[in-house]
């Protein structure tokens, strides 16, 4: 999830609301911020999936 701001000359800013990086600021267009933001790497998102799957993984362990 991200928290887009418009800035008054009408560029955006983008922050990751996982880690709070700011992604991308001074940006022009809604494409571009989109393209950013799917190329950030959240350090967060990922051990927070890397949780979830061992949790699973654990819990699937014990039903066996």
């Amino acid at each position: 999830m991200y928290s887009r701001t418009q800035n008054e000359n009408g560029t955006y800013n983008t922050r990751c609301l996982d880690c709070m990086m700011t992604v991308a600021s001074s940006i022009e267009t809604e494409d571009d911020v989109e393209r950013l933001e799917s190329r950030h790497m959240c350090p967060e998102r990922a051990l927070a999936q890397l949780l979830t799957k061992e949790t699973a993984i654990a819990a699937q362990a014990q039903r066996n």
